[in-house]
C-alpha cells in the first residue's frame, strides 16, 4: 500500500479558522482540506438545513418538465415512470411514483428486465407504453444517450421527459425535457447528483408549483439517501445534506420497505456505511437475481405485513447473489491465472455462463485482488455485456471512448461503467484497451493508496475530538473518514489474530508513555509478526467508538501497519 500524506493547508488559513470556529489545529486543517474555508461554510457544513437545497427550476428545463406534467394531469393522461434496474433507478422509480400517486390516480412504474432488454431505456418498454396508452414516460437515472429511442416514442406520440445525471454525448435525445445537471449548457450549481437526486429535484419543482413546503417532502428522503450511498455520488453540497437529512427519516420514520430490510439489524442507529452495506445490497439482488419491480414493490409498499413478506423475498435473493459473485470471482481468478495475465496493465475476463447480474460485483472484486482498471464480459442474447470498475484518480469512461470503435454502446461514470460488443469483436477490444492503460495509467496508481489526512499522536485523541469527528458524518466520496498517520507504537503485549479464518489483527497499542488505546486491523492478520517483536511501527487508521455490553470505547480501525 502506498500511504500519501495529504498536503498541509498554509499556516495562516489553519490559524484563521482555528480562531474563527474556536477549534483545534487538527479540525482546522481537515476541514480546510475539504474545501471549507470561512466560518459561514463550516456553519453549513456542521449544520446543514433544507434551506441549503438550491431552487430546482434553475436545473435547465425543469420549468418544461413540470409545465408537461401539469398538462398530462389536467387531460388525464397515463403517466409511465421508467427507471434503471440498480438502487439508483429502482429508489428514483419509487419516488417519483409514489410522490405523483399521492395526488395523481393514472401512474404506472416500468423496471427495464437486466437480461432481456439491458441497461437504459427499451424498445420493448416504449411497446409497452404504446400499448397501454401511456402518453408521456419520465425516465430516470438513465436516457442521456437513449437518441434512437426517444425518436421511435415520438413516432408513436409518446412524449419524453428524462432525469439523468451521467454524461451526455455530443447530441441530447428529443424529448420534451432533459433534466441532467452535467448538461453543458445547464448552470445548475451542483452537477454532482445521482438519478435519484434528479428526480427528488423534479418532486421539489412540482411541490413549489403546488403551493408546498420542504417539509412535505422529507419522508421521500430516505430513498434518496439510500440512492447516494449507493451510487458512491460525492458526499458533498446538496448530497450531503440530502444523505443527512435521510438518514434521519431512515432512523426515525422509514417507509415499510425499508424498515422492513433493517428491522433485524441490531443497532441503535444507522450509518451511510450500514446503508451502503445492508440496505444497498439488498435492493440490488431483486434486479440482478429476479427483477427489479421486485425492489420498486417493496419501496412503494405500506403495508409492513406485505413489505416484510417482499424483504423476506428479497434477502433470498441477495444470499443467491452471494453465491454466484463467490463462485465467478473464483472462475476469473483462475482464468486470469491460467492466461498469464497478472502482469497486464488491465484485467479483462469472459465467460459466457457467467451470471449478467453479478458481474460488476465480480469486476469490483477483481479490482481489489490485482488493483487495475478492470472489464468483466459475459453473454446477453446474440452480443457479449460487461461491467468495469476502475482504480483511484483513472477514468475508465475515457478509456472505453478511446476504444469505442471496438464497442456497440457504452455508458458510465469516471469508476464504472457498463458496455456491450460483439463477440467477434471481443480480442480486439481487449488489445485496444490493454494499450490504452498502458500508455496512460501512471505507474503508481497501480499501487493501492491509503490517503492520509494527518499525523497524529496518540495523546491528540480526546473526547472533544471525537465528538468533532462525529459531525463531519454522514461521509462518503470527498468527505471520507478522517485517515490519520501514528508513528513509533508498540503492542503492550496482547497482540492477537481473531475471526473464523484468524484473518483479523487484534492489539493494544501505546505510544511513549500515552495512554493506550485498543486497535482492530481487518484483513491484517499477516502483519501480526511485525508487532510481536516489541519493536516499533507506524500506523494508518481510522478514530472509530466500539460499543460492546452498552460500554463504548475508543478503538484505532487499522488500514494498514508498518
Amino acid at each position: 500500500m502506498r500511504w500519501t500524506l495529504k498536503s498541509k493547508p498554509k499556516k495562516e488559513q489553519v490559524q484563521k479558522l482555528q480562531n474563527e470556529l474556536q477549534v483545534d489545529e487538527i479540525i482546522a486543517t481537515l476541514l480546510l482540506q475539504r474545501g471549507i474555508e470561512t466560518l459561514e461554510q463550516a456553519k453549513t457544513f456542521f449544520r446543514p438545513t433544507l434551506d441549503d437545497l438550491h431552487n430546482p427550476y434553475l436545473m435547465k428545463d425543469m420549468d418544461k418538465a413540470v409545465s408537461r406534467i401539469e398538462t398530462a394531469i389536467s387531460k388525464n393522461e397515463n403517466i409511465l415512470i421508467f427507471g434503471d434496474y440498480d438502487v439508483d433507478g429502482t429508489t428514483a422509480v419509487a419516488l417519483v411514483s409514489s410522490y405523483l400517486k399521492s395526488f395523481y390516480p393514472n401512474i404506472a412504474t416500468y423496471i427495464p428486465d437486466r437480461y432481456d432488454e439491458g441497461y437504459g431505456i427499451s424498445y420493448k418498454g416504449i411497446d409497452f407504453a404504446d400499448d397501454n396508452g401511456f402518453s408521456l414516460i419520465i425516465a430516470l437515472d438513465c436516457g442521456i444517450k437513449s437518441i434512437d429511442h426517444v425518436a421511435y416514442a415520438n413516432e408513436r406520440n409518446i412524449d419524453f421527459i428524462i432525469c439523468d445525471h451521467h454524461r451526455p454525448g455530443d447530441t441530447l435525445p428529443n424529448a420534451i425535457a432533459v433534466l441532467d445537471p452535467k448538461r453543458e449548457d445547464c448552470s445548475y450549481p451542483y452537477d454532482e447528483l445521482c438519478g435519484c437526486g434528479v428526480g427528488f429535484k423534479l418532486i421539489q419543482a412540482l411541490g413549489q408549483n403546488r403551493s408546498q413546503t420542504i417539509e412535505d417532502l422529507i419522508p421521500y428522503l430516505d430513498l434518496v439517501a439510500t440512492a447516494i450511498a449507493a451510487d458512491i455520488v460525492p458526499m458533498t453540497g446538496e448530497n450531503r445534506t440530502l444523505a443527512k437529512f435521510g438518514l434521519e427519516v431512515i432512523n426515525t420514520n422509514p417507509r415499510p420497505g425499508i424498515k422492513a430490510l433493517v428491522q433485524n439489524v441490531k443497532k441503535k442507529e444507522l450509518t451511510i456505511t450500514d446503508v451502503v452495506f445492508i440496505i444497498a445490497p439488498r435492493i440490488n439482488a431483486a434486479g440482478r437475481i429476479k427483477h427489479g419491480n421486485q425492489a420498486v414493490s417493496l419501496l412503494t409498499e405500506f403495508n409492513l405485513e406485505q413489505a416484510e413478506q417482499f424483504a423476506a423475498e428479497i434477502e433470498g435473493y441477495n444470499l443467491e447473489r452471494r453465491d454466484l459473485d463467490k463462485h465467478i470471482t473464483v472462475e476469473a481468478l483462475s482464468q486470469i491465472e491460467e492466461n498469464n495475465e497478472k502482469e497486464k496493465f488491465s484485467t479483462v475476463v469472459y465467460h459466457e455462463n457467467w451470471h449478467k447480474g453479478v458481474i460488476g460485483i465480480v469486476a469490483s472484486r477483481l479490482t481489489e485482488t490485482y488493483y487495475r482498471p478492470t472489464i468483466v464480459f459475459t453473454k446477453s442474447g446474440d452480443k457479449l455485456a460487461a461491467s468495469a470498475r476502475s482504480v483511484k484518480d483513472f477514468d475508465i469512461y475515457n478509456a472505453l471512448e478511446a476504444c469505442s470503435e471496438h464497442l456497440e454502446q457504452f455508458g458510465g461514470h469516471m469508476y464504472a461503467a457498463g458496455m456491450t460488443i460483439k463477440e467477434e469483436n471481443y480480442f480486439a477490444f481487449k488489445d485496444a484497451f490493454e494499450k490504452h492503460v498502458a500508455n496512460t495509467i501512471h505507474p503508481d496508481l497501480l499501487i493501492p493508496e491509503i490517503s492520509v489526512d494527518a499525523e497524529l499522536h496518540l495523546t491528540d485523541i480526546n473526547e472533544r475530538l471525537i465528538r468533532i469527528l462525529n459531525q463531519f458524518e454522514p461521509f462518503g466520496p470527498e468527505n471520507m473518514t478522517p485517515v490519520f498517520l501514528t508513528k513509533n507504537l508498540n503492542d503492550t503485549g496482547y497482540a492477537k489474530t481473531l475471526g473464523k479464518n484468524n484473518e483479523h489483527l487484534k492489539l493494544f497499542v501505546k505510544q511513549n508513555n500515552s495512554e493506550g488505546f485498543g486497535a482492530i486491523g481487518f484483513g491484517l492478520a499477516a502483519k501480526l509478526d511485525l508487532v510481536k517483536n516489541q519493536k516499533p511501527f507506524d500506523v494508518v487508521y481510522c478514530i472509530d467508538e466500539n460499543e460492546y455490553n452498552g460500554t463504548v470505547t475508543v478503538q484505532l480501525r487499522l488500514k494498514d501497519l508498518r
